[in-house]
């Protein structure tokens, strides 16, 4: 279990943001009704869809899709979809749009209960005044969906830790993946961190347990993906598939630290961009699925043998980024307790220094 860095308890001076209204204001222009609107440092990192519900209450999903479709919505120029993530700094075009309903009594959120934000306080493994780091659970959802009310967004509040602003998440993990989840205290700390991110000037590393062994030991993987929803464009149900010539470039390198013969391997990822369900796509795609992903190895994914064996094994161990005082925020995660019974029965090590020390990503 590695040492826990300092913990400050010095809170954040915040800036409050400002109310969401409907048209948005601060567009930077506009062409018979269409304007274009910068995504503020205050909205954070999320899917499309929701920012376009916190901002134009009045427009339906169903009428959005359209919108999408259609390519009257665009963001950074280029067509997008209702599950693409926007950033701080991302244009969107946005064209004539219905005006919010009549405001109406607001409906009761989502009771959380006590337990639930002390589950997160309790896997809070750093903070200081701009930074929030968790070890988060698998199977805690990171943010809310069809049947979803217990997910770590809604948990933000219990975060606060005397703040006046609302912490913000940065980036997302799969539901059944655990490990380091960075988490913003503050605007300005969610617009730093959000740029990290998509210059590159992130370095994560995943560990898992694949079936099978890769061949070579060690590689780059460039392999396109695609989204496809689910029945209805049902939430909850979303893949992707390999498609170089539709998809969204995706590349990830790997590198086998340790085998059990042929049987598995334990891997180490570095993805270089951050496509939903990268990792678990592109392990499957090269033959060897993580173990426990019926999503994308179906019967290949399972081993023989106890419940442990049916879980996802992909953790998020560590992650290192600029902070934004200098120098680098760096943090490792244990395995959790359904991958170190794995690694205890497959005989495996138990660590790797730096596995992929030679590869500089910025170049």
């Amino acid at each position: 279990m590695p040492e826990r860095p300092p913990m400050p308890t010095s809170p954040s001076h915040a800036s409050g943001a400002g109310p969401s209204l409907s048209p948005l204001k601060g567009g930077e222009g506009s062409s018979a009704g269409v304007s274009t609107v910068t995504v503020q440092p205050e909205d954070g990192a999320g899917r499309l869809d929701r920012w376009f519900r916190r901002h134009y209450p009045g427009l339906t999903h169903g009428r959005l899709e359209k919108l999408l479709r259609t390519g009257q919505i665009r963001v950074d120029g280029a067509r997008a979809r209702a599950g693409d993530p926007v950033a701080p700094g991302q244009r969107v075009r946005v064209p004539p749009l219905p005006e919010a309903p009549p405001p109406q009594a607001a409906a009761a959120p989502p009771r959380i209960r006590p337990q639930g934000e002390a589950l997160l306080r309790d896997a809070v493994i750093y903070r200081d005044d701009w930074a929030i780091v968790i070890d988060k659970p698998a199977g805690l959802a990171v943010q809310g969906g069809t049947n979803t009310e217990r997910h770590v967004d809604a948990l933000l509040d219990g975060l606060r830790f005397d703040s006046a602003e609302r912490p913000r998440l940065v980036h997302r993990l799969d539901k059944d993946t655990s490990g380091v989840l960075l988490i913003a205290r503050t605007a300005a700390a969610a617009a730093f961190f959000t740029r990290a991110f998509r210059d590159k000037t992130t370095r994560k590393i995943y560990w898992a347990i694949v079936v099978g062994l890769p061949t070579p030991a060690q590689g780059r993987i460039s392999l396109g993906l695609a989204k496809s929803g689910g029945p209805g464009g049902a939430r909850g149900y979303e893949r992707v598939h390999a498609d170089d010539a539709e998809g969204k470039s995706a590349v990830t390198y790997y590198r086998v630290i340790d085998q059990a013969g042929a049987r598995a391997a334990w891997l180490a990822l570095l993805p270089v961009t951050g496509r939903t369900h990268q990792l678990r796509a592109h392990c499957a795609a090269l033959g060897t699925p993580i173990l426990g992903d019926g999503k994308y190895g179906g019967a290949a994914a399972h081993l023989p043998g106890g419940a442990a064996i049916h879980r996802l094994h992909l953790h998020a161990r560590s992650l290192a980024l600029p902070h934004p005082m200098g120098g680098t925020l760096s943090v490792t995660t244990p395995l959790p307790p359904h991958m170190q019974r794995m690694w205890e029965f497959f005989g495996f090590a138990g660590d790797a220094k730096e596995p992929f020390a030679e590869l500089d990503l910025a170049q």
